[in-house]
């Protein structure tokens, strides 16, 4: 034992938050029920939530189950920035904070069935604002982390992450320090304030209503960090497969080329590759087309040609299409290219059909960056 104590308190009691409601004054009312007083050096961790009814951060629901899913699916695209991965119904999207999670976080649990709530439309300054007003109030050095629940790759079950942060550093840096051993530690960050949340998340609960926990103990970095010091930069992140188009250009042209630009893409070295994809098929027979970019040559137009079947499957055909994106990808990485799929939603889908002046029936899916690196001898 180091003689580290950690309290973690769930704060219950707190009514249905409802926008325009003094937050603050809510979680220290709660804070008094739980029979306690803050300290300086506490640390209220509260969910996205309760936070963004607070603001009015919600989309009503018509009764209409059509005009539901329709509500839904435009909410979840006006808060997407950039579509990770898509499996049926299910979309994998980054939020204009840079967080990734089902449906760009928007939910519809705890929210009386009849409303959509999404996240705090900047988290960050929700949690300085929350504890700027219970400083106010209660006159104490209190830090804030504002919670959500998020799923993990590579690992079943969700557990709660920081997405909004106010009073205390995101990380705790061991890089220079010794481990157990001596030896200096290279690569070790803590990621204190999603430990935080993910404590906070052992007394809270969506079923049991507590949306809020005070915790004790905790080591608060110094700083004043943010949730956002906690996203991975897109050119550290190994796994990007789809990025912005300022994204696309930095890949290609900056330090992440290890031998210096990109150049075109040889179209024998792209027909290789897209035989690959074709091989891929695609319900109602259509096939992957890529269409260059009007003075843009390091930009593909990935499409779909017409059917050959009108009775296609268009979810059938969504998911295969974007399979055979993911080969066209895969095959131009193993000739020497680098590539990166940028997906288009309904709206790009129509922008780009006009400026590529495609002919009825084509359907772009999105654009592909993509650039031939020099050899290693030159």
């Amino acid at each position: 034992m180091n003689g580290t104590f950690l309290m973690v308190v769930p704060l219950a009691g707190i009514p249905e938050v409802r926008e325009g409601d003094d937050l603050a004054r809510l979680l220290l009312e709660a804070v008094g029920r739980a029979g306690l007083e803050l300290a300086d050096g506490d640390v209220l961790a509260v969910t996205s939530k309760v936070v963004a009814k607070a603001e009015g951060r919600t989309v009503p629901l018509p009764g209409d189950p059509a005009a539901r899913e329709r509500v839904l699916a435009e909410t979840v695209a006006a808060e997407t920035v950039r579509v990770v991965a898509r499996r049926g119904r299910l979309v994998i999207a980054e939020t204009r904070t840079g967080l990734v999670g089902a449906n760009a976080l928007v939910d519809a649990s705890n929210a009386g069935g009849e409303r959509l709530v999404l996240l705090p439309a900047d988290p960050d300054t929700s949690a300085a604002r929350l504890r700027a007003a219970i400083e106010q109030l209660d006159g104490h050095d209190v830090a804030v982390v504002v919670t959500d629940t998020l799923g993990r790759p590579w690992r079943l079950g969700q557990t709660d992450v920081a997405v909004g942060l106010a009073g205390m550093g995101a990380l705790d840096d061991w890089r220079g320090r010794a481990d157990g051993d001596g030896r200096p530690l290279e690569v070790t960050e803590v990621a204190v304030a999603d430990e935080v949340a993910a404590a906070a998340d052992l007394v809270k609960g969506k079923a049991s209503r507590v949306p809020a926990a005070l915790l004790r103990g905790v080591p608060r970095p110094k700083g004043d960090g943010t949730a956002r010091d906690l996203v991975r930069p897109p050119t550290e992140d190994l796994f990007r497969t789809a990025a912005t188009a300022e994204d696309l250009l930095a890949f290609l042209e900056g330090p992440a080329a290890p031998t210096g630009a990109a150049a075109a893409v040889d179209p024998a070295t792209l027909g290789k590759a897209l035989a690959a994809a074709r091989a891929v098929p695609i319900p109602g027979g259509r096939r992957l087309q890529v269409v260059p970019v009007p003075g843009a040559p390091e930009l593909l137009a990935c499409c779909l040609g017409p059917p050959a079947d009108p009775a296609e499957d268009p979810a059938g055909v969504e998911l295969a299409a974007g399979g055979a994106v993911r080969t066209l990808v895969l095959g131009l990485h193993a000739l020497g290219v680098v590539a990166v799929f940028q997906p288009a939603g309904a709206a790009g889908r129509r922008a780009l059909a006009g400026t590529l002046d495609l002919d009825p029936g084509w359907e772009p899916l999105g654009l592909l960056a993509a650039g031939q690196l020099p050899s290693r001898g030159s």
